[in-house]
C-alpha cells in the first residue's frame, strides 16, 4: 500500500512523525511536502497529493495543516477525492465506513501525536460499508 502525505508548515512535524510510523508498519510513502517548517501555502502540496490518489498512484492519503480546514477544502476540489477532517477516532472510522474517505485530514495544531495515531489507527481499521452509503457517494461529483 502506498500512502500520499501532504502538509503545510503547521503540519510538517506531525507529518514527519506519521510518515515514520507508516514506514515502520510497512507502508510505502510518497511525501508531497512541505519539507520544512518555513511558511508555505498548503495548496502547493495538496493538489499533487490529490492527483496521486485520484490516479491510483497512491492508495490513499493523509494530510494536515494547522486547523485541517484549508488543506481539506483544497483536496476536495478534486472530483475523485473524499477528504475527511477528523479530530476523533470515531470520526475517522465513520469517514471510512460511510463516506469511503480516501484522504484522512488532521488538524495538526489541535491534536497531540498520540491522538493523531489513534485517529489514524481508527481510519486504517475501518472498512467502507457500501450499500446505501455508495448511493450517496455516487451523488457527490458535480454535474
Amino acid at each position: 500500500m502506498k500512502v500520499a502525505f501532504a502538509s503545510d508548515h503547521a503540519g510538517y512535524e506531525l507529518k514527519q512523525y506519521l510518515i515514520g510510523i507508516m514506514k515502520e508498519r510497512g507502508y510505502e510513502v510518497e511525501d508531497f511536502g512541505t519539507h520544512s517548517t518555513d511558511s508555505c501555502d498548503y495548496p502547493d502540496f495538496a493538489h499533487p497529493a490529490a492527483k496521486a490518489v485520484e490516479s491510483g498512484e497512491c492508495d490513499f492519503g493523509i494530510a494536515m495543516c494547522g486547523s485541517g480546514n484549508g488543506i481539506q477544502m483544497t483536496l476536495n476540489k478534486h472530483q475523485g477525492i473524499r477528504a475527511a477532517l477528523c479530530w476523533l477516532p470515531e470520526l475517522a472510522s465513520l469517514a471510512r465506513q460511510h463516506n469511503n474517505a480516501n484522504i484522512l485530514v488532521l488538524p495538526a495544531r489541535f491534536i497531540s501525536r498520540d491522538e493523531a495515531v489513534k485517529i489514524l489507527d481508527a481510519y486504517l481499521a475501518a472498512e467502507f460499508e457500501g450499500g446505501r452509503h455508495q448511493r450517496r457517494i455516487d451523488k457527490i461529483p458535480a454535474l
